[in-house]
């Protein structure tokens, strides 16, 4: 990692990420920051943690998704209905945006998996689902979600969660900065480009 890289650790199935993957391409390029999109396990995480956020507590759920709701509008990005949640129980799409960040289109196919989910309200683990997403970015559905479900591209996967494991990463977003400081949150983005502008 290059003094002006910045770590997006997420998760497809991370609520807030939905901000985070519309926003923090553009603002990193634009304070001529390189962002590095590392999909990882952070369900993992958070059940070795003891911190599952949102089960069982309606009250909390019912405010996070109001509070997406606002910074969406605020923020210009595309919200319109509460998504179904949580999704992609095997963790497939993250899978999926593993082989992709290896293969330099992982942008656009999480931005596709976001879209999927936030705007057409469906899960997009599923299988079917991931047809459509790949369909639409021109790739071949039956070899990515082969090569996807891999020993390569699974072994990646956990050595990514090893790596936010390592750093002291909980929740998805995290930003991480070159000398291993860590920003949790959507709302962290632009505390994160300026730490790493800072102490380049």
């Amino acid at each position: 990692m290059t003094s002006k890289t910045l770590d997006f650790f997420y998760f497809i199935g991370s609520t807030y990420t939905h901000l985070a993957v519309h926003r923090a391409e553009g603002l990193a390029a634009r304070a001529g920051v390189e962002l590095s999109w590392r999909p990882f396990s952070v369900r993992t995480l958070m059940r070795e943690q003891n911190n599952i956020p949102f089960a069982g507590k309606p009250v909390k759920a019912a405010y996070m998704w109001r509070d997406i709701g606002r910074r969406a509008a605020r923020l210009a990005v595309p919200f319109t209905t509460r998504p179904p949640y949580p999704i992609d129980a095997q963790e497939a799409a993250n899978r999926v945006a593993t082989l992709a960040a290896a293969e330099g289109w992982c942008p656009a196919f999480t931005r596709a998996a976001y879209a999927r989910w936030f705007l057409h309200g469906e899960d997009p683990g599923t299988p079917e689902a991931l047809r459509r997403i790949l369909g639409t970015l021109g790739r071949d559905a039956d070899a990515v979600l082969a090569t996807a479900d891999g020993d390569a591209i699974r072994a990646r996967y956990a050595a990514e969660t090893d790596c936010a494991r390592a750093l002291g990463i909980f929740g998805s977003p995290t930003f991480a900065c070159a000398d291993g400081e860590i920003f949790w949150g959507d709302d962290r983005l632009e505390d994160a480009l300026d730490w790493c502008l800072a102490h380049a």
